[in-house]
């Protein structure tokens, strides 16, 4: 599994550590959906690093992201602009 964080890069995860994102991006969803702040930095700080595991795509290698993160410094009203302005899916 390819997971962006955007304005990080790319990483290429194995197996195991996509199944473990899967319940993170449930977690992620549902905080925005909710406004939840805490709970939505919870999420994506666990996420991140957990992303962060995973093998680095070098910078010159753009390849199919199966899923987008925020990088660290976002709001949840960030997020929101991002799926309403550009159609990004986040899980």
């Amino acid at each position: 599994m390819i997971v962006r964080i955007l304005g990080e890069g790319q990483y290429q995860l194995a197996e195991a550590e996509a199944a473990q994102l899967a319940p993170l991006d449930i977690e992620l969803d549902a905080a925005v959906d909710r406004g939840d702040e805490a709970a939505f930095r919870t999420a994506l700080g666990s996420a991140v690093r957990l992303v962060r595991t995973g093998a680095p795509l070098p910078p010159d290698e753009l390849a199919a992201s199966d899923l987008i993160l925020p990088g660290l410094d976002a709001s949840i009203d960030d997020v929101r602009k991002l799926l309403a302005e550009d159609g990004i899916h986040l899980g």
